[in-house]
């Protein structure tokens, strides 16, 4: 097959007009296409008068020797493999620690090479999960132990189950991953799309599909169950210890226990796992009208086209980064709190995308020494001590409800007492409040002058009604745990840290990646489990 890079299609197509583009492009009639296979696929809307599809295409057609003659590329799919080569004896079960992206396909793999993983995951199966998740939205109580952050699936499985990332994927990784998500039910159009996500509603049942597969291949899961700490001999892992005072033996712990973990990495880290202060990025939610953020993006083509989505990026007066994250056309606003007394929220859309707001996240680079001018500490754990600060504000804020404001009344310092022309769109109640109160007036200056200046690039970004909910404040982890060439932990041979908890990841792609990356270094080491 031969790759089509640029082949331009309408907004309104069909299959045959692709087959009949591409042709075009070869100057051979559509009859000849033997086979297509769509290898990308994205909206065009750089002009608003001429708004068009992009696919990138792998066509068969008669004698392709003599197109590649011609400078068109051979299609060669990129297929992820490896090589078992450890020969080290593993005398215990490995232990994977987190049953997020990270965790899963690092279990995934290691149950297919026979390794027998237990997985162990502080919150509850999917389905108890779930109901937990939806009773904290109806009833405002949380369970620290079952929520957006804690369960199946990971954090990631509460939000809009985005699957891009600027990770280069040169050996098939990112592509392996996404089959295999579609071999769990995830809609096969994420294969090919520029931007693919699943959807918080159709994840959940992909998460189900491979923790069953795990189990199918050998794999065993332990819901709620939670690590507490490690146990080691002359400097090497030989077990952990869990909060019930359960102690497992194991030579191997892959630590993919996600952002939220805190108090897990502060046993851990009071147990002398070296761990160091990293940049992360905090900030408000926005809330736009969907056919605000579509008209503006599509212009005519807007009821033609899927909810749009859109990326800012400014760089203050003051010289920090302010951009927009993780952002979820038609989606919600959500409460998701994991620690009593501390409110944060995030984003999150089903896989129609088809709410009423599109929100993104609007935040500010912040890095260690912000935390430790604000803590007055500076202990490698000052992020986290930053993080929840904010977090109590904006409980305190909101009276353990989300905090809102408009966007006209945050810049006048004036407490909102209801919404205007935009309602919100949330999972979890609202209180209209001051977020004045939140935000540490470096940071709050910051903001207004990001949200202004997107108002250049999106006009009517910074209207005053567009509401404005905090605290975002988990956009990653504030902490990385140093690891050698091996992945294993520099201060502790046998942990393996791993995922975006760790400090290595930021997103479902990026930590199923990492997952895989650190399997990759224990087939490397040991032989699968002989007992």
């Amino acid at each position: 097959m031969i790759r089509l890079p640029q082949i331009h299609v309408s907004v309104v197509h069909e299959k045959e007009d692709i087959i009949q583009a591409a042709a075009k492009e070869l100057r051979i009639a559509a009859k000849d296409i033997q086979d297509v296979v769509i290898l990308k696929k994205s909206v065009d809307a750089r002009k608003k008068d001429d708004i068009h599809y992009s696919y990138s295409l792998a066509v068969s057609v008669p004698q392709e020797e003599r197109y590649r003659k011609k400078g068109y590329e051979q299609y060669i799919p990129k297929k992820y493999r490896y090589t078992v080569t450890g020969t080290k004896t593993m005398h215990f079960r490995p232990v994977v620690a987190g049953a997020g992206p990270a965790g899963l396909f690092a279990a995934y793999l290691l149950a297919k090479e026979g390794y027998r993983p237990l997985v162990i995951e502080r919150g509850p199966s999917m389905e108890e999960r779930i109901e937990a998740v939806e009773r904290f939205f109806q009833e405002g109580v949380l369970d620290p132990e079952a929520n957006i952050q804690f369960g199946e699936g990971g954090a990631g499985t509460f939000s809009d189950g985005k699957l891009n990332t600027l990770v280069k994927d040169r050996d098939g990784k990112g592509h392996f991953i996404l089959e295999k998500f579609v071999e769990c039910g995830a809609p096969e159009e994420i294969l090919y799309l520029n931007k693919p996500h699943i959807g918080t509603d159709k994840l959940r049942n992909v998460i189900v599909n491979l923790r069953e597969e795990i189990i199918r291949l050998g794999g065993t899961f332990r819901f709620r169950t939670c690590l507490k700490k490690v146990v080691t001999s002359e400097g090497k892992l030989t077990g952990i210890v869990l909060s019930d005072g359960t102690e497992i033996n194991t030579d191997v712990l892959v630590l993919a226990i996600g952002h939220s973990s805190r108090d897990t990495i502060a046993e851990l880290f009071g147990q002398g796992i070296r761990m160091e202060p990293k940049s992360y990025a905090m900030g408000v939610r926005i809330q736009h009208p969907r056919t605000f953020i579509d008209r503006n993006q599509y212009g005519d083509y807007a009821d033609l086209l899927p909810a749009a989505d859109y990326k800012l990026t400014y760089t203050a007066k003051d010289g920090r980064g302010i951009y927009s994250f993780c952002m979820c056309p038609g989606g919600y606003v959500v409460n998701a709190s994991s620690e009593p007394g501390r409110l944060c929220v995030n984003g999150m859309s089903d896989h129609a995308r088809d709410a009423a707001n599109s929100n993104a996240a609007i935040v500010i680079t912040v890095d260690p020494d912000d935390y430790k001018t604000a803590t007055g500490s500076d202990s490698p754990l000052c992020g986290m001590a930053f993080q929840r600060d904010l977090e109590e504000r904006a409980y305190k804020a909101g009276n353990g409800f989300i905090p809102t404001q408009r966007f006209g009344d945050f810049e006048k310092r004036i407490p909102s007492t209801g919404c205007g022309a935009i309602e919100p769109c949330t999972k979890g109640r609202v209180t209209y409040t001051d977020l004045n109160e939140v935000l540490p007036e470096q940071f709050r200056s910051d903001l207004i002058e990001g949200i202004h200046a997107f108002d250049r690039m999106i006009p009517g970004f910074a209207d005053a009604d567009a509401l404005l909910c905090a605290i975002e404040a988990r956009t990653s982890s504030p902490v990385r745990i140093p690891r050698d060439e091996t992945y294993q932990s520099v201060s502790l041979p046998g942990l393996y840290p791993c995922g975006e908890g760790a400090g290595y990841a930021g997103g479902i792609m990026s930590a199923a990646m990492d997952g895989i990356r650190v399997f990759e270094a224990i087939i490397q080491e040991y032989k699968a489990v002989t007992e």
